[in-house]
């Protein structure tokens, strides 16, 4: 098999999600890292590729896709259709959809949008996305707290959409100590065969 062709920045969170879902599948990829801070992203070869300039994109034999989960919907329904990551029963499909849609907007405006300012000085109200981050937090720790996983009896996809930026949380000023259940599942997704890790950054103070 050709190895997938990941584009991504290595800090980038959405970028991770996309590496680990490659890598617990166990399927061959390379990465390909941009130089965002040149323009790499907006080059007109990779916009044929990420229509909006925006990393992960994948090249999978010539199919190209960008959006993180959508990629990681794509690379399950490819490669691991019926498997454990996405459920079939319906209502266990559409709460891992529920999950993504967290990730694409709670997570985002919250722990993601928090470690944008102190990672990447995105000029973003920080003190709004703490707070979000910690609201976020609270749900999902005592959502937690009588579960292993996020929707099934095992990993999906949901897990893997939600794990990056709630891992490096710190990153960005959010204090994870007040969440055990949340903490114990970070560390049960890092306890998988081929996890891989993303590239970490200075610790801020707290908040």
């Amino acid at each position: 098999m050709t190895p997938i062709k990941l584009y991504r920045n290595p800090k980038s969170g959405h970028c991770h999600r996309v590496e680990l879902m490659l890598a617990l599948l166990d399927l061959p990829y390379e990465t390909v890292d941009l130089d965002m801070a040149n323009g790499a992203h907006k080059a007109p070869e990779y916009l044929k590729i990420s229509p909006f300039g925006l990393v992960p994109a994948i090249d999978d034999g010539g199919y190209t896709l960008a959006d993180s989960n959508a990629i990681m919907v794509y690379l399950v329904q490819t490669y691991a259709k019926g498997s454990k990551w996405m459920p079939q029963d319906p209502k266990e499909a559409a709460d891992v959809q529920r999950w993504l849609t967290v990730a694409a907007d709670n997570i985002y405006s919250g722990p993601c949008a928090a470690r944008l300012v102190k990672v990447f000085g995105a000029p973003l109200d920080h003190s709004a996305a703490v707070a979000r981050a910690h609201n976020l937090f609270k749900m999902m720790d005592a959502h937690l707290a009588d579960r292993d996983w996020l929707v099934t009896d095992t990993i999906t996809i949901a897990d893997v959409a939600g794990y990056s930026y709630i891992a490096h949380a710190p990153e960005g000023g959010v204090d994870l100590t007040p969440y055990p259940n949340i903490r114990t599942w970070l560390g049960r997704i890092e306890a998988e065969p081929k996890f891989v890790g993303m590239a970490t950054s200075p610790i801020p103070e707290l908040a």
